[in-house]
């Protein structure tokens, strides 16, 4: 009961949605002086961004806003999360202003369908956009590819490259994956539609995992602006008219107040929660907990903490792109060990459960994208340590059950003593060393071997051992 008390009491506090604002104001402060709130996606796109960027679209739509900038530098991220935040985007009655910044930062993958999305597209020099291809769906074969820099060259070495493609047309083979690149062509082309953007390019990004740098991005139409930094930004939205939900608006940034909305402790565990190595960590702390309470009942502590955890990750992989194929052969693992220390045989199925943990946590995270796996030192510690201490801690609990009991009253039971005295009904008798009273329905003779039946509080009911 005290268990369930304190799972249902944190994940009440998890769960509850706060009064307060991001910086902890109770609400964004409100003035007479008109607003734009900045945020900033830095890193790679998961639950946790998608956390961060909804509720701090619902904070500044109760506000006065003219605009929200959302400042971007990702790799890409997962598609879940990603069209979470693209639909935020599209339905958002404020426009967004994405800027690629500062030098040397990418839109890539993910990044570059928020960018299509955006009603603003904007981007500092040296950064670039690109490489939209799905990295998890990626083929072992090549795509069609066309070439992105046609600009220069002459009509002859154009039409000699058509007859090359078509003399050398690589083709998807693989029917999942054409349906994968398909929709994700489709849904950039829309986006790419939807803002009057470059719709050919975009394919391209998605298909053959084309780039563009910023100023080539501006003069092929996918991106409205270059500003070298954030106030030279602000001069060129002046005065710039964007579609909102169908109606036209016209930006105004003078005497604009910019607010940051930074993540909340709530955001900031929920991106460490999130990790897959975290979230990997606290089921495997999870399992072992409860086999823990399960093979000692009464501990509370083992049970406690392993519910606690196994929660959080059960909560962590729900969001998360989760193979249940390995989740499913760590499970099998750990049983294939634990049968190996009940039943010790020559290793097989200590090894098979070894290998099945391995595989099963490589596979677990389903996808390629860098910094969404699962780290090859952990799974190897983690196999380590797991087959330690279910193979031999565990099969050393397991065996000390099966041995004989050394002491207590169910020690004597059985046990084997010498009558000290001839008596009727109760005399003396020696057992382990030690002189106890005995109580025998037959009468004992001095020097006699007397075997214990029961124990009378402290006293011993005995019979002749013959």
């Amino acid at each position: 009961m005290r268990l369930l008390l304190v799972v249902g009491l944190l994940l009440a506090i998890f769960n509850c949605t706060l009064a307060e604002d991001f910086n902890g104001s109770g609400e964004i402060e409100r003035s007479s002086s008109r607003k734009a709130f900045l945020l900033q996606i830095d890193g790679i796109i998961g639950p946790a961004t998608t956390d961060y960027f909804e509720r701090s679209l619902d904070k500044a739509d109760t506000a006065s806003t003219e605009f929200i900038l959302l400042r971007m530098d990702t790799p890409g991220g997962l598609d879940l999360s990603m069209r979470k935040i693209i639909k935020r985007i599209i339905s958002s009655p404020v426009p967004i202003v994405s800027y690629v910044s500062p030098g040397g930062s990418r839109a890539a993958s993910a990044g570059t369908y928020i960018l299509y999305a955006s009603h603003i597209a904007a981007m500092a020099p040296a950064t670039n956009l690109g490489a939209a291809t799905p990295v998890q769906m990626l083929p072992t074969g090549k795509f069609d590819q066309e070439d992105t820099n046609t600009d220069n060259k002459s009509d002859s070495d154009k039409n000699k490259g058509k007859v090359e493609k078509k003399e050398q047309k690589p083709q998807i083979q693989d029917p999942m994956t054409k349906k994968i690149i398909n929709d994700a062509v489709a849904y950039i082309r829309g986006l790419a539609k939807m803002r009057g953007r470059n719709e050919k390019w975009a394919e391209q990004a998605v298909r053959s995992a084309a780039s563009l740098p910023a100023e080539e991005a501006l003069k092929k139409n996918v991106i409205d602006i270059i500003a070298t930094s954030q106030a030279d930004l602000f001069k060129q939205l002046d005065g710039r008219k964007v579609n909102v939900l169908g109606a036209e608006k016209t930006l105004n940034t003078s005497g604009l107040v910019l607010v940051e909305i930074e993540p909340d402790w709530r955001n900031k565990l929920l991106e460490v929660i999130t990790n897959p190595n975290i979230a990997y960590i606290l089921m495997l702390v999870g399992i072992y907990g409860l086999i823990f309470e399960f093979s000692n009942p009464g501990a509370i502590l083992p049970g406690t903490i392993g519910a606690i955890s196994l929660l959080l990750a059960l909560f962590a992989f729900q969001v998360l792109p989760i193979n249940y194929a390995g989740l499913a052969l760590i499970i099998l693992s750990i049983g294939l060990m634990t049968a190996e220390a009940f039943a010790p045989s020559f290793g097989v199925l200590g090894l098979g459960g070894v290998a099945a943990f391995v595989i099963g946590s490589i596979i677990l995270i389903d996808t390629d994208l860098p910094g969404y796996g699962i780290d090859m030192s952990l799974i190897v510690g983690f196999a380590i340590t797991t087959a330690i201490l279910f193979i031999l801690a565990m099969g050393l609990v397991f065996k000390s059950r099966r041995n004989p009991i050394v002491s207590g009253e169910e020690e004597m039971i059985g046990a084997l003593g010498e009558v000290l005295e001839d008596f009727d009904q109760q005399g003396r008798v020696r057992v382990h060393s030690e002189i106890w009273t005995a109580r025998s329905e037959s009468p004992m003779k001095k020097g006699e071997k007397a075997r214990v039946e029961a124990m009378d509080g402290l006293t011993l009911v005995v019979r002749p051992d013959k």
